[in-house]
């Protein structure tokens, strides 16, 4: 059964409840699809393939309304970090301390710069609970779709079943690379993945996989790309840049009308590389790890 909490006091709306919160947040977040491309997207797999695509624990969801509008939501998938639309200090702050009273264990937070600040210091205040600036990210919209250079040989194929295992390994090593480290649900997404034709390899001329770009379900018009990934032994060579330009394409020619991705500012080569695409940039985001929370 849905379990819904509502404090007047506060305007947030509490719920376990993925319908519950869609029919409040749905409108909201699809007003801004760019902005909104992580929870539109997570809600919607969520939807389409039940939790197990996010482990074994119950999701929550929450929504901000005053005088009957919405103004912010945010969801928690257990064991990923909360991810919050962008909200005032002061409804960082209120937002800390309510899920702070109910006990809820966070390993950090992903929002806009300012809202991922703003809730770290809150969150460190009202539990005790060190915190740390883990990465800063950037999101980008595609503009005019521009090939980054020569193609190199090969060309693009579908992932299918027969490549799950390469899936899984090259998805570990995403994760690692990124900073993620080992990720629970690889053999969900990977099924997930291959169900949708949602990745795509480049393959040498020999049919050896060199690269993968992925991108989401299509949701209010919005299609994010991710991941891409090159394994450290093959890159500098165009493979990711071509991986990348081909699901690009897909996804325009598919209907999109906003192609996304999320870059690590820290890394100049990738965000060069997706401007030369095409890609411009439209906010900076910040992930922060609640210390004891990603150790306990």
């Amino acid at each position: 059964m849905d379990t819904v909490t509502h404090t007047d006091t506060d305007g947030w709306h509490l719920t376990r409840g993925l319908d519950e919160f869609l029919t409040r947040a749905g409108a909201f977040l699809r007003s801004r699809p760019a902005l909104h491309t992580v929870p539109l997207t997570v809600t919607e797999t969520l939807r389409t393939r039940g939790r197990c695509v996010y482990g074994d624990q119950t999701p929550e969801f929450g929504v901000l309304e005053r005088a009957g509008e919405v103004r912010a939501a945010f969801f928690h998938t257990p064991p990923h970090r909360l991810n919050i639309t962008a909200l005032t200090p002061e409804d960082a702050d209120t937002l800390a301390a309510r899920l702070a009273a109910l006990g809820r264990r966070l390993p950090g937070v992903n929002a806009q710069c300012g809202t991922a600040a703003a809730f770290a210091e809150a969150w460190q205040r009202h539990t005790g609970t060190p915190v740390a600036l883990r990465q800063r990210q950037r999101l980008y919209r595609l503009g005019i779709l521009t090939a980054p250079g020569p193609v190199p040989p090969g060309g693009p194929r579908i992932a299918v079943e027969s490549d799950r295992e390469q899936l899984l390994r090259w998805r570990e090593e995403f994760s690692e690379s990124v900073g993620l480290g080992t990720v629970r649900d690889s053999a969900e997404w990977a099924d997930a993945r291959i169900d949708s034709g949602g990745i795509t390899f480049w393959e040498t001329p020999d049919g050896a996989p060199v690269a993968m770009a992925g991108t989401s379900p299509q949701v209010a018009g919005q299609v994010r790309v991710t991941p891409v990934y090159t394994p450290p032994r093959l890159r500098g060579r165009g493979f990711a840049g071509a991986a990348t330009t081909e699901v690009s394409r897909a996804a325009l020619a598919a209907g999109a009308e906003e192609v996304l991705l999320f870059t690590d500012l820290a890394n100049p080569t990738s965000n060069g590389l997706y401007q030369r695409i095409g890609y411009r940039p439209v906010a900076d985001f910040e992930v922060y790890d609640f210390t004891q929370d990603s150790e306990g």
